[in-house]
């Protein structure tokens, strides 16, 4: 009976990092596809397009399945991730992204991990082993010295931008993860889009670009992307590999999404993937492994 138990819970925690690997794949290459977007359509159109766009999907999917309306006392979670993940996250790094490079901005997502991790406790009410904690702080110092190391060009307007993104980001992760294990994963950023879709639909027609000529294919392409990927589907992923194995822990797999992104960036911005990417990443993956075993 204790074994059937305990073989239960190791089945749950593994596809709970199995969901969050998938999720952290697809949100690898948000960055790349806002730096592309960026670049030619304006970041507050493009935070405003990419809600309505997953809005207007999440609302199908929910009308398609015929789920039930979220309880008067989940309301609140829903609009603290509406806030940290379909408007905090995508509208400060878009910003940003106009300030530094995409490689700059690793230093922060390096620090995504362990803001998850903090709300994961204040939020989540989990308690992880000290040695987790351990292995998070030095998986987050393998990746902001490296982008340290790999950063040319810094601003000090950019850089207090993406760490506010990380703090809503964080708190969005945690809040909706606590909410996915009673209202479910793709349910949670699905009423998150559905709550915040008529201030995003009156936002994307007040914010209109004049012309759309000058909008190249690679933008529309990486709106396509954030809209679709890193908006709905990676947060069906996300928010059930969280619920099942765990905020803080699974949250960690986030240390690993820099590289990913580096890897879409060599092959999109034809960047350079160094000696180095390929040490720290080996590194990184021994403090995931670290704080799976202690989460």
């Amino acid at each position: 009976m204790v074994n059937t138990v305990v073989n239960k819970k190791e089945s749950g925690s593994f596809s709970g990092w199995i969901n969050g690997l998938i999720g952290v794949v697809i949100f690898s290459g948000s960055l790349p596809a806002t730096r592309l977007a960026v670049l030619e359509i304006d970041p507050f159109f493009l935070t405003f397009a990419r809600a309505s766009i997953a809005g207007v999907l999440a609302l199908i999917l929910l009308l398609s399945f015929r789920e039930k309306r979220p309880l008067a006392s989940q309301i609140f979670s829903l609009v603290i991730v509406a806030i940290g993940v379909v408007i905090g996250f995508p509208l400060l790094t878009a910003i940003a992204l106009q300030h530094v490079t995409s490689a700059h901005s690793i230093v922060f997502l390096g620090l995504l991990p362990l803001a998850t991790a903090i709300f994961g406790v204040l939020r989540g009410g989990e308690r992880p082993h000290l040695a987790f904690w351990i292995f998070s702080i030095m998986g987050s110092l393998l990746v902001v010295g490296f982008a340290l190391y790999q950063s040319l060009a810094v601003s000090l307007v950019g850089d207090l931008l993406m760490l506010a993104s990380v703090v809503v980001c964080g708190l969005g992760y945690a809040e909706g993860a606590k909410l996915s294990r009673t209202l479910g994963g793709w349910q949670v950023i699905s009423w998150a889009l559905l709550i915040s879709l008529p201030f995003m639909l009156i936002a994307s027609f007040a914010t209109l670009p004049v012309t759309f000529n000058n909008i190249g294919t690679p933008a529309w392409l990486g709106l396509g992307y954030v809209s679709i990927f890193s908006m709905l589907i990676g947060f069906i992923f996300w928010y059930k590999g969280l619920a099942v194995g765990g905020i803080a822990a699974v949250g960690q797999l986030q240390l690993l999404q820099p590289f990913f992104g580096l890897a879409l960036s060599a092959t999109l911005l034809h960047e350079t993937v160094s000696l180095q990417m390929v040490v720290i990443t080996f590194g990184v993956i021994c403090c995931v492994v670290g704080t799976r075993k202690f989460g």
